[in-house]
């Protein structure tokens, strides 16, 4: 069924892809830097659905541990995503990409090798410490042009989802054959598959994405993290991947207690997400056709939660924990989906790459704080405790989503300039966002470029261009 799932992936995206006008660095780019993402993630994911099942070869393990083991990875990339995307920055983005394969790499290798959860756990931060996400999409936006640059993150998001899936197939497998060893060495030489990858089959960079579609600055970070509609979607993001880490501390063991032996995990996991995948379709449908985006997203919101309360209830049974799993992963898909756009659009049109950054380190901060939940849970109190701490962390999440503010669906450009003196940058500013269509106009002298938000169905190119390139 995997198989299949994957085919109809490729040939959508092939499908996609050759339907734009994207040119062949750009589908190159797309291709392979999605497949460096996918088999990184896969790495990461593959031990989500086993670890708690296969621990009992270590020592002094618990189920605190456990959860450490599990989102230990996520605390380094937090602290660690944004340094990397500045080293990229200064040294390329290729050495910095293949540094940090080679860091995951080796501390694949530490988990492989260990006999105690303690250099699990280890072995796994230093995994999270090869945090190369930003560098990775820093190299997409500088192999992308700006009208092109959505189609080629969009490619990569669906990859980094089908690496989710596989995960939950290929990790049951892989563990049930040659142990959690097996799960880490497997790991390894993805990473060197990926490096390999980076060296022969992506792209070199011929020109830098302005920086505002990069990586973050630390100029504007402070401001971004009081941004309140921009802190919503980062605490948004946190809690979700927060639920996602509590439940899988406890959930492949209580599927064992219901009678699923570990080998045969897949024929819950990929029916769900599969079916998940199908039916999130209409609420796409609903939120951008109907133009009710905040009503689905907020109902997405209710649905993760009511979703992990019914597991309180009916985890006891194969059929209810795929139904819970099942509403869990319909929410979860669009949410994942959804918020990256919607934290492109909120931010400042020079500062998407700062946004993102803030945003992608409250996803793996939100790893991490959920294994340390649900091992802390897990140890102290029965299983039913850990879902309702997640149904608790989704009404919580509700209530801050409650106020927010979807924004006008626009589309971001950028323009290089030349101005003769810095002060005319609020001259050139000022006169872009008079023109119909524009939402936001943002000059900055230092680049050299002015970025725009604009209402394309408003929008005169041939306007702006005058303004910007007029003597």
């Amino acid at each position: 069924m995997l198989n299949w799932l994957a085919i109809f992936y490729c040939l959508t995206l092939h499908y996609f892809m050759s339907n734009q006008s994207l040119n062949q660095i750009e589908k190159r780019a797309a291709f392979s830097l999605a497949g460096v993402f996918a088999f990184r993630m896969l790495g990461l994911f593959m031990l989500m659905p086993v670890l708690a099942i296969y621990s009992d070869s270590f020592e002094d393990v618990s189920p605190l541990w456990i959860g450490l083991a599990i989102g230990a990875y996520g605390l380094t990339q937090a602290l660690l995503q944004i340094p990397m995307g500045w080293l990229s920055d200064k040294f390329g983005r290729k050495p910095i990409i293949i540094g940090g394969l080679v860091v995951f790499a080796i501390g694949s290798v530490i988990a492989a090798t260990a006999e105690s959860i303690y250099w699990v756990t280890a072995g796994r931060a230093l995994q999270g410490m090869g945090a190369i996400a930003s560098a990775l999409l820093a190299l997409a936006s500088d192999l992308s042009r700006d009208e092109q640059r959505p189609k080629v993150m969009a490619v990569i998001g669906m990859c980094i989802g089908l690496s989710f899936a596989v995960a939950m197939l290929v990790g049951p497998m892989v563990a049930a054959a040659f142990g959690i060893a097996g799960v880490f060495w497997l790991t390894a030489i993805l990473a060197v598959v990926g490096i390999l990858i980076v060296l022969f089959v992506v792209p070199n960079a011929v020109h830098k994405a302005p920086k505002g579609d990069t990586v973050a600055s630390l100029v504007d970070i402070k401001n971004l993290v009081k941004h309140p509609q921009l802190l919503r979607l980062d605490l948004g993001v946190l809690m979700l991947h927060l639920t996602l880490t509590t439940l899988f501390v406890v959930l492949p063991a209580k599927l064992i207690d219901d009678g699923l032996d570990a080998q045969s995990h897949w024929q819950i996991y990929i029916p769900v997400l599969i079916l998940a995948f199908v039916l999130m379709a209409p609420m796409m449908i609903i939120a951008i056709k109907k133009q009710k985006e905040k009503q689905v997203f907020l109902g997405a919101v209710a649905m993760l939660s009511v979703s992990t309360l019914l597991l309180v209830w009916l985890s006891d049974s194969l059929w209810g924990i795929a139904l819970s799993m099942t509403l869990y992963f319909i929410a979860f898909n669009f949410l994942e989906a959804t918020m990256p756009a919607l934290v492109s659009r909120i931010s400042p049109a020079n500062q998407k790459g700062s946004a993102m950054g803030v945003f992608s380190s409250g996803q793996f901060l939100g790893a991490f704080l959920g294994g340390v939940l649900g091992g802390y849970l897990a140890q102290h109190y029965e299983t039913q405790t850990v879902f309702a701490a997640a149904a608790g962390i989704g009404l919580i999440w509700l209530a801050i989503a409650w106020r927010m503010q979807v924004p006008p669906r626009s589309k971001a450009l950028s323009f290089v300039t030349e101005l003769d003196k810095p002060q005319h940058a609020q001259t050139l500013a000022e006169k872009l966002v008079t023109l119909p269509g524009v939402l936001e106009a943002t000059v900055v002298s230092e680049e050299n470029r002015a970025y725009l938000k604009v209402d394309e169905s408003k929008f005169d190119l041939n306007q702006a261009k005058q303004i910007l390139y007029s003597s």
